[in-house]
């Protein structure tokens, strides 16, 4: 049966190109956005590529949304076998040191880039145990290395370095099932691509997630890579 992946986020950037890259690969590909014009697009954007998705509107914020997934991937698919969790916030202020951020900043970066990913894991780890297969991808960043720690993009800073706990979690918590869990930095590249929807640009910031997509049964899990090298947490 062919391979099904879901990629939150993935109407523009960095999730566009994930998208892209899998679908090459045969795999029935769920482009999910929290916009569901800017996921038509999207999606019209790779069909003139010939390759073909499926669209879903997502906020991985919202609680009736992350259900009503999880409902369609059991009613119309019957299985998801890669998450890449791609939605996140932007990096916001660079100034904004742990002193400066604001509550509501923390609060939403927190919302998106660890609650919603924790809670559409859950969601599809079911299905992924159930048929005893499954690549969890969860897109974090260099600057929530520890080992590196800054006092700037606060919010994003410890939003991605909360995730980075929830891969370590979910390796655990999922070991022995044939679920890899892991997670990645896209890298310079993606700075560089930044603002751009040309393929061009984030072919090479999507290759990690793609081999952790697509990695083989005796592939790592509970690990975090940067050019499919090992970064220190």
């Amino acid at each position: 049966m062919d391979r099904v992946a879901l990629v939150t986020g993935g109407n523009r950037g960095l999730g566009l190109e994930i998208c892209r890259q899998l679908a090459r690969r045969d795999i029935r590909v769920i482009l999910s956005s929290r916009d569901a014009v800017a996921g038509a697009q999207a999606a019209e954007i790779l069909a003139r590529e010939g390759l073909r998705l499926s669209v879903h509107c997502l906020d991985v914020s919202s609680a009736a949304d992350v259900k009503l997934l999880g409902e369609r991937l059991s009613d119309d698919f019957g299985r998801c076998d890669i998450l890449v969790n791609n939605a996140g916030m932007r990096l916001g202020d660079a100034d904004a040191g742990i002193l400066d951020e604001t509550g509501e900043g923390l609060r939403e970066a927190l919302a998106v880039n660890l609650v919603g990913a924790v809670c559409v894991a859950q969601t599809v780890a079911p299905l992924m145990v159930r048929q005893a297969y499954g690549r969890v991808v969860n897109v974090s960043s260099s600057l929530a290395q520890l080992a590196t720690m800054g006092n700037t993009h606060a919010a994003h800073r410890l939003s991605k370095a909360a995730l980075n706990a929830v891969t370590l979690m979910l390796s655990q918590a999922l070991a022995g099932s044939g679920v890899l869990v892991n997670s990645m930095c896209p890298g310079a590249q993606a700075l560089a691509a930044e603002g751009s929807d040309a393929p061009v640009g984030w072919e090479s910031a999507a290759d990690t997630a793609i081999w952790l997509a697509t990695l083989p049964k005796d592939g790592p899990t509970g690990g975090f890579f940067r050019d499919r090298r090992p970064m220190a947490w």
